[in-house]
């Protein structure tokens, strides 16, 4: 299992009129943690879509609402890994405040394309090499 941690300060520009993060903005911070968790190895979105020509679209998205995130709090974003990707790259989130109260749980699920071919492909080699020594 692979997992990160990466903390997030809500912005005022993030609320809705009833003061709380709005719906829409989960999907984004479950960016940040899954990009934050490929880079912490060494190995940047940038960098597999320039270098290796691979891009991740999105398949799947669940959410589940909790409690809610407000303004200025600082979010913990937990991002986890929970078995080796193939032809598809399951991610788990875990949103937390500063009281440690969890307030949202998410998943994510992406698969891999060949850039220049447009066609699904397998984990690519560079990433599974990264991955595989957490399982």
């Amino acid at each position: 299992m692979l997992e990160a941690t990466f903390q997030k300060r809500v912005r005022y520009a993030e609320i809705d009129k009833m003061g709380f993060v709005y719906y829409g903005h989960y999907a984004q911070l479950y960016e940040i943690g899954r990009a934050e968790l490929i880079r912490s190895l060494g190995l940047p979105y940038k960098t597999l879509e320039d270098k290796y020509s691979i891009m991740m679209p999105v398949l799947q998205l669940e959410c589940r609402y909790r409690l809610p995130a407000k303004y200025d709090d600082l979010l913990s974003i937990r991002t986890i890994l929970k078995e080796m990707p193939t032809k598809m790259i399951h991610f788990y989130h875990e949103i937390y405040n500063e009281k440690d109260q969890l307030l949202n749980t998410g998943s994510v699920k992406l698969f891999f394309v060949n850039m220049q071919t447009n066609k699904r492909v397998s984990c690519p080699a560079i990433l599974a090499e990264r991955i595989e020594s957490y399982f």
